[in-house]
């Protein structure tokens, strides 16, 4: 992912709201949202190339998602996939602390990268770009390309959004959180970040859904976890349109604020 939205606990009857976007090379193989045929218990996307997952959830309720941390000037050209942090979490049995203290001291032989984990004790990030995890509060967060609520213009707009969506109705619906997912507004040059890669990567990477040459916005995703046990996942494949979804219950305990 290289946008992920979230609204933890701020509406009274979901306890998790999540609406991303994947940016990839558009030639990268990858098979589309799905329970997976080796592991039934795991819902999400996948990475054909490595094996790994961007984001997902599982029937007993863990949840997983990560974007890379852009840094070009540090890539590590032999580096592990990260795509295996969401599925390696997703397909085990540690909860997101164990999960993230064993991961902890081995962070730095992967490229950069931000992780979001939920189970039963709570929703934490981790970035090896920082220090230590984080269990998150209660409240309304953004993950791009750095680090957590880093106000990048594409970051601050998508939570703006996210914030009008749960402000019109007591009912926010996945078709307003996808469709918050597709702004392509560029931000101004005089709001870009510097990250490394040249001023015209800059612009094209800015907008809320990317569309660059042989890269962009491949998909959307969207998260529904209702305080009544309930789970719905949405994904858009934009290259052709298809819209899948899935329904799963979810422990009423998980993700406690």
């Amino acid at each position: 992912m290289c946008l992920i939205l979230i609204a933890y606990r701020v509406h009274p009857g979901y306890d998790l709201l999540a609406a991303a976007n994947r940016d990839e090379f558009h030639d990268r193989p990858t098979a589309p949202l799905a329970f997976w045929e080796d592991n039934p218990q795991v819902l999400a996307g996948r990475d054909l190339k490595e094996g790994g997952a961007w984001m997902g959830v599982t029937r007993a309720g863990r949840f997983a998602a990560l974007t890379n941390y852009r840094d070009p000037a540090s890539v590590l050209p032999d580096a592990p996939s990260r795509g295996h942090l969401v599925s390696d979490y997703l397909q085990g049995a540690a909860s997101a602390r164990v999960y993230l203290d064993r991961l902890m001291p081995r962070a730095s032989a992967y490229n950069g990268f931000n992780l979001l984990l939920g189970d039963e004790t709570g929703l934490y990030y981790y970035s090896n770009r920082a220090r230590g995890f984080q269990a998150l509060k209660p409240g309304l967060y953004g993950l791009s390309n750095h680090l957590l609520d880093t106000p990048w213009p594409k970051l601050e707009r998508g939570r703006r959004a996210l914030r009008r969506v749960l402000d019109h109705g007591a009912n926010p619906t996945s078709d307003a959180l996808l469709r918050l997912l597709t702004d392509r507004t560029p931000a101004p040059d005089a709001e870009l970040p510097n990250t490394g890669v040249p001023m015209e990567w800059e612009r094209w990477l800015s907008p809320i859904f990317i569309t660059a040459p042989n890269y962009g916005t491949r998909s959307s995703t969207v998260l529904m976890v209702d305080s009544g046990g309930r789970a719905r996942m949405v994904e858009m494949t934009w290259v052709n349109n298809c819209r899948r979804e899935f329904e799963l219950d979810w422990p009423r305990s998980l993700l406690p604020p």
